[in-house]
C-alpha cells in the first residue's frame, strides 16, 4: 500500500512538473488512434457483410424440401429476428392465345410478405424505366426475369398463364436478391405474391417445392439463430450465408477484410513507435531522482514497483481517456460513413477498445519497463556524474517479452497469418537497415568532422555525439514514416489495381450449352454484334464417386461440414486445359506440360482443402453412366473476381475426349446492346445465357467502399504519423536545448544554432526517408502479391515524393521542437533543465 501511495505521488508530482505529459499525451493519442481506426474498420466491416447479404434477400436463409417446421419459426421470434418465406417451384408459362401462344418452362418464386429483408429488387416498368422495389409484387400481378421476357417475346402489361390463374406482367426484374448463391440456375424466373399461389394449381400432393426462409436482424441474434437451427436441421434441410455465396463475392469480402486489416495494422505500429520514443525520454529523466532516492536508502525493490507502479496507472488513465475520445470521435466519422457507403452503419462494439487498452499497455511494458527496472539498479554517482549502467538482463527478458506481446497483436489485428508474417518481417529488416544506416552515419561524420566548417560542422557533430539517441531517432522516423507510406501505397496504388481488375469490361454474360457443331457459328454471331471474340471451354458435368479407390457419397463429407457435404453432392462441371491462364496459380504440385500419359487433375486449392483432397490423390467420377478416374497432380488457386469461367477441377487435355460434353464462354456486353441475349436465344435456341450484372455491381460496390474507408483510416494514422514525428524529435530536446543555450551563451547567434539544427535533422530525416521509401515499397509489393494476390510494379515517383515529404516534416518538427532555445535567455534554459 506505502508503494501505492508512493507511485501515486510520483505520478501526481510529474504530471505538475510536466515530466509525464508527453508520454500520457503519446498514449492517449496512440490509443485514440488505434481504438478509432478499430471502431470505423469494426464497423465497417460489418456493414460491408450486411450490404452484402442483400444478394442473400436476409442475414440467413433456411432451405428445405418440405414445408419448415415450427421449431425453426419459434427460434426466428425467440431471437427477435424478422423472417420472410418464400417457395420455389417449377412450372410451364404461358403469354398469348391458341396457336400464338408461347410456352417456357420456368421456375417460379412466390414471394412472401415482408421479402427482400435485405436489399432490394431493381425493376424495368413498362415505359422502361428503372425502379427499386423494396417488395414482391402485388396481388393479381407478376415480374418476370430479362431472359425469361426474351424466349417469351413478352412484354409488361401482357397477361401471363401460371398454372389456374392468369397474371398480369407488371414489370422485369434487373436485378434480384440471392443472385449470388447459384446464378447458373438458367431457367427463367417468374416472381409473384405468396397470396397468389392456391389459386394456381400448382401446390397438390407431390409437388416438387423448395421451402425457403429468410431472417435478418442484429449480428448476435443472427448468430445465436444459427447455433440454435443447425443441430435441428433435418434431411433435405441447410442453412446457408454470405459465405455459401458464388466465390466471385465471397473473395471480393474476404480482400476487403485484408485490406481494413492492413489499414488498422499499420495504426498499431505508429502507436508503438510514438510510446517508445516518449517512454524512453521519460525513463531518462528520472535517472538523477532515482540516483538521489538510492543515496537516502531506497531499495531496488520499491524503485522497481514506484517507477513500474507509476506507469501502469499513467497507462491506464492514458487508455481510458483515449478509449473515450475515440468513442466520441467515432460516433462523428460514422454517421459521415453511413452516407459515403450509403448503408447503415452497425452500433460500436467493445472489441476496438479491448485493442486500444491491449496495444498501449503492451507497447507501454515493452519499451517503458526495461528501462525503469534499470533505474533500481542507478548507481548513487548519478547525482553527481551522468553516465548511467547498462540495462539488466532483466530488464530485457521483459522487453522480450512485451515485443512478443506487440508482435501477437499485430497477429491479431492482421487477421491473416500471411499479411502479420509479411508486416512483422518488414518491420524487422526495415528496423535493421535503419540503425545499421544510423552507425555507418554516425562513423563517417566523425571521420568528416574535422573538415567540416561552421554551422553544418555543429549541426553533424551533435548526430555523432548522441550516437544511442540518433539511431533511435532515425528508426523511429523510418518506421513511422515507413507505415505511412505503405499505407498511402495502399490507398493508391493497390486499390486502384483492385478497382482497375473489376473495370466495366469484365464479362457480364455467361454463354452455356454450346455444341461441338456450333462453335464458329456462335463466335461469329457474337463478333457480328461489336463483343469481343470469346474463348469457348469445354464442360463435361459429372459426379463424385470414389476417393482413393473408395466409394463416396454426401454424407462421408458430412465431418467436414455442410459445405463440404454440399460440395461432394453437386453436380461437378469438369474442364481441360493444356496450360493455365493468368488467374490461375499452382500453389502446390505441379501442372502438366507436353503429353501426359494417365489422366491427371488440378483442382482449386480451397475446394480441395474443404473436401480433404491432397496431391496424389485419386478421384473418381461418374460421367453420363461411364466412369472416369484420374490422379490429382496440383492444386491452384483462383482469381474468382476475373469473372472468367473456371472450373473447380480441370483435367489433363484429352483425358475427357469421348465422354458428352457442351462449351461454355463469357463475354462482356455493353449496356446499350439491350437486345444481345434475345437475339443470341433466338438464333440459337438451345443455349442458356446467365446474367451476372448484380454480383459484379455488388464486387464492384464493396471494393469502392473499401476504398472510402481506407480513405477514413489514412486520416486517422496520418494525425498518429504526426505524432511518431513529434516524439522522435523530442527524444533528445533537452540534450539539444542545453547545447543550444551553452552555444548562446559563448556568443552563436540565432541563425548559427538555426542552421546547425536544420543541418541535424536534414541528415536523420534524409536518412529515415530513403530507407523508409525503399522498405515500404518492397513491402507493399510483397503484400501486393501475397497478401491481396494483385499485380505490382514499384511507383519509385511516390516513394520519391514520400521520402521528400520525410525529410522537410523532420526538419520542420525538430525546429518547432526546439524554438525555446531561441526564445528564451540561455541563463532561464539552463535552470530549467537543471531543475
Amino acid at each position: 500500500m506505502r508503494t501505492f501511495a508512493l507511485a501515486w505521488r510520483q505520478l501526481r508530482r510529474d504530471l505538475r512538473a510536466g515530466d509525464v505529459r508527453i508520454l500520457f499525451a503519446a498514449m492517449v493519442l496512440a490509443v485514440l488512434a488505434v481504438t478509432s481506426v478499430g471502431f470505423v474498420t469494426d464497423r465497417a466491416e460489418r456493414a460491408l457483410a450486411i450490404e452484402a447479404n442483400r444478394l442473400l434477400g436476409g442475414d440467413a436463409v433456411v432451405r428445405a424440401d418440405a414445408p419448415i417446421g415450427e421449431e425453426i419459426r419459434d427460434a426466428v421470434g425467440r431471437n427477435g429476428l424478422r423472417g420472410a418465406e418464400t417457395l420455389e417451384l417449377n412450372s410451364m408459362v404461358s403469354v398469348g392465345e391458341g396457336e400464338a401462344m408461347r410456352l417456357q418452362l420456368s421456375e417460379l418464386h412466390a414471394l412472401g410478405e415482408g421479402y427482400p429483408l435485405r436489399g432490394a429488387f431493381v425493376v424495368r416498368d413498362a415505359d422502361g424505366v428503372e425502379r427499386s422495389a423494396s417488395g414482391g409484387p402485388a396481388p393479381g400481378t407478376l415480374w418476370l426475369s430479362r431472359n425469361g421476357a426474351d424466349r417469351l417475346d413478352a412484354r409488361p402489361g401482357d397477361m401471363l398463364g401460371v398454372g389456374d390463374s392468369r397474371l398480369r406482367l407488371e414489370a422485369l426484374v434487373v436485378q434480384e436478391p440471392d443472385a449470388s448463391i447459384d446464378y447458373f440456375n438458367i431457367a427463367p424466373k417468374v416472381f409473384m405474391n405468396l397470396a397468389d399461389l392456391p389459386a394456381t394449381g400448382l401446390v397438390q400432393e407431390g409437388s416438387r417445392i423448395r421451402y425457403r426462409l429468410a431472417v435478418a436482424g442484429a449480428p448476435g441474434a443472427v448468430e445465436a439463430f444459427s447455433d440454435a437451427v443447425r443441430p435441428a436441421l433435418g434431411r433435405g434441410q441447410r442453412l446457408q450465408t454470405i459465405q455459401d455465396a458464388r466465390p466471385e463475392v465471397r473473395s471480393s469480402l474476404d480482400r476487403a477484410g485484408r485490406f481494413l486489416g492492413l489499414a488498422a495494422l499499420v495504426s498499431v505500429v505508429l502507436a508503438a513507435v510514438a510510446v517508445a520514443m516518449a517512454a524512453r525520454r521519460h525513463s531518462e529523466r528520472h535517472l538523477s531522482g532515482s540516483a538521489v532516492m538510492r543515496c537516502l536508502g531506497a531499495q531496488q525493490r520499491t524503485l522497481a514497483a514506484v517507477h513500474i507502479g507509476e506507469l501502469l496507472m499513467l497507462g491506464l488513465a492514458a487508455c481510458a481517456t483515449g478509449a473515450l475520445l475515440a468513442f466520441a470521435l467515432q460516433a462523428g466519422v460514422a454517421h459521415w460513413l453511413a452516407r459515403a457507403l450509403e448503408v447503415d452503419i452497425p452500433p460500436a462494439t467493445v472489441w476496438p477498445v479491448l485493442r486500444g487498452f491491449a496495444v498501449g499497455l503492451v507497447v507501454l511494458l515493452a519499451f517503458g519497463a526495461p528501462p525503469v527496472l534499470a533505474l533500481r539498479r542507478v548507481s548513487a554517482l548519478r547525482v553527481l556524474r551522468r553516465d548511467l549502467d547498462r540495462v539488466e538482463p532483466a530488464a530485457w527478458l521483459v522487453a522480450l517479452s512485451g515485443l512478443l506481446g506487440l508482435a501477437a497483436l499485430l497477429w491479431w489485428q492482421a487477421g491473416s497469418a500471411t499479411l502479420a508474417l509479411a508486416m512483422l518481417g518488414g518491420l524487422l529488416a526495415a528496423f535493421a537497415a535503419l540503425a545499421l544506416l544510423a552507425w555507418a552515419l554516425i562513423v563517417v561524420v566523425r571521420r568528416l568532422r574535422g573538415r567540416l566548417r561552421g554551422s553544418l560542422r555543429y549541426g553533424l557533430a551533435n548526430v555523432s555525439r548522441h550516437a544511442g539517441t540518433s539511431i533511435a531517432q532515425v528508426a523511429a522516423l523510418g518506421l513511422g514514416l515507413m507505415a505511412l507510406l505503405l499505407l498511402t501505397f495502399v490507398r493508391t496504388d493497390l486499390l486502384d489495381r483492385w478497382q482497375l481488375a473489376l473495370q466495366a469490361e469484365a464479362p457480364n454474360r455467361f454463354i452455356i450449352n454450346v455444341q461441338d457443331d456450333q462453335l464458329d457459328a456462335v463466335r461469329a454471331f457474337i463478333a457480328e454484334r461489336g463483343v469481343d471474340a470469346p474463348t469457348l471451354y469445354p464442360m463435361v458435368r459429372a459426379r463424385l464417386v470414389s476417393h482413393n479407390g473408395e466409394a463416396v457419397t454426401g454424407e462421408d463429407y458430412a465431418e467436414r461440414g455442410g459445405r463440404a457435404e454440399r460440395m461432394a453432392e453437386r453436380t461437378f462441371n469438369l474442364s481441360t486445359a493444356a496450360a493455365l491462364r493468368d488467374d490461375n496459380k499452382v500453389t502446390d504440385g505441379r501442372f502438366w506440360s507436353g503429353e501426359v500419359a494417365a489422366p491427371e487433375l488440378s483442382v482449386e486449392e480451397d475446394f480441395a482443402r474443404d473436401l480433404g483432397w491432397e496431391v496424389s490423390d485419386r478421384i473418381g467420377f461418374d460421367i453420363a453412366g461411364q466412369p472416369f478416374e484420374a490422379t490429382i497432380s496440383s492444386l491452384r488457386s483462383v482469381d474468382w473476381e476475373s469473372f472468367r469461367p473456371n472450373f473447380f477441377v480441370i483435367a489433363s487435355p484429352g483425358a475427357l475426349d469421348g465422354y458428352p460434353a457442351s462449351h461454355i464462354t463469357a463475354v462482356s456486353v455493353p449496356p446499350e446492346r439491350t437486345r444481345f441475349t434475345a437475339e443470341l436465344v433466338r438464333a440459337f435456341p438451345n443455349l442458356s445465357v446467365i446474367d451476372v450484372d448484380a454480383v459484379l455491381d455488388q464486387v464492384r460496390s464493396t471494393a469502392d467502399q473499401v476504398s472510402t474507408v481506407v480513405r477514413v483510416v489514412f486520416y486517422f494514422s496520418l494525425a498518429a504519423g504526426v505524432l511518431v514525428l513529434m516524439a522522435a524529435v523530442t527524444a533528445s530536446q533537452d540534450e539539444r536545448m542545453q547545447e543550444g543555450a551553452v552555444m548562446r551563451a559563448l556568443g552563436g547567434s540565432r541563425r548559427q544554432l538555426r542552421l546547425a539544427q536544420a543541418s541535424e535533422f536534414a541528415a536523420i530525416g534524409l536518412l529515415s526517408g530513403a530507407v523508409a521509401a525503399i522498405a515500404a515499397s518492397l513491402l507493399s509489393g510483397v503484400i501486393a502479391v501475397r497478401v491481396f494476390d494483385l499485380p505490382w510494379q514499384p511507383d519509385w515517383r511516390m516513394a520519391a515524393v514520400g521520402a521528400g515529404i520525410g525529410v522537410a516534416a523532420a526538419v520542420l518538427a525538430g525546429l518547432f521542437a526546439t524554438r525555446r532555445v531561441l526564445d528564451a535567455p540561455p541563463s532561464v534554459t539552463l535552470r530549467e533543465l537543471d531543475n
